[in-house]
């Protein structure tokens, strides 16, 4: 399985059958709390929703056309991050995540964003790195904030997230720019 060190205690590995009962685990508890900003929640009631979501990306990733990774913090599986889409064209990855409330506020994230952008910057050799997030989604907009990302525009209109259609900021970071 791959798996790549973020720093002690803080891993990622690509998705894996395995991860879906600790994934569902997560959603049955905080069910309320990720549907405030994701769309799927509502719809995960049981592990084969995630089995699902784990054999779509594996054929993805296989494709060329992403890399999905579970989030291990101190060994325990605490969200997701990805490089939803991967435009080798134009040289472009597209990173999106979620984190558990309970670990809120650690840099496990942002640590997590790091890593992915160097990685995209180095091994995958792109351009660019472009992370979307709702406009009232603070904690996710400061991150990208935090590691030099600059804003490029707002997406009106741009999801429906259970019912509230929601705006998005979209920012990137060029490799150029990367420190």
């Amino acid at each position: 399985m791959f798996t790549l060190e973020v720093e002690k205690g803080l891993k990622l590995a690509l998705v894996h059958r395995t991860f879906a009962p600790l994934y569902f685990d997560i959603v049955t508890r905080e069910r309320d709390y990720l549907g405030e900003w994701l769309a799927w929640p509502p719809q995960a009631h049981d592990d084969g929703f995630f089995l699902n979501f784990i054999s779509r990306s594996l054929r993805d990733y296989a494709d060329g056309k992403s890399l999905v990774c579970a989030m291990f913090y101190n060994d325990t599986l605490v969200g997701n991050i990805s490089f939803n889409s991967i435009d080798h064209d134009l040289k472009k990855v597209e990173i999106g995540y979620w984190l558990s409330a309970n670990y809120q506020g650690k840099g496990i994230v942002s640590k997590c964003v790091t890593k992915l952008i160097t990685m995209a910057f180095t091994d995958l050799d792109m351009e660019k790195v472009q992370i979307s997030a709702a406009v009232d989604n603070r904690p996710s907009r400061r991150v990208c904030e935090r590691l030099g990302f600059k804003l490029e525009g707002m997406i009106t209109r741009a999801e429906n997230v259970n019912g509230r259609v929601l705006d998005h900021a979209v920012y990137g970071l060029q490799r150029a720019d990367w420190r």
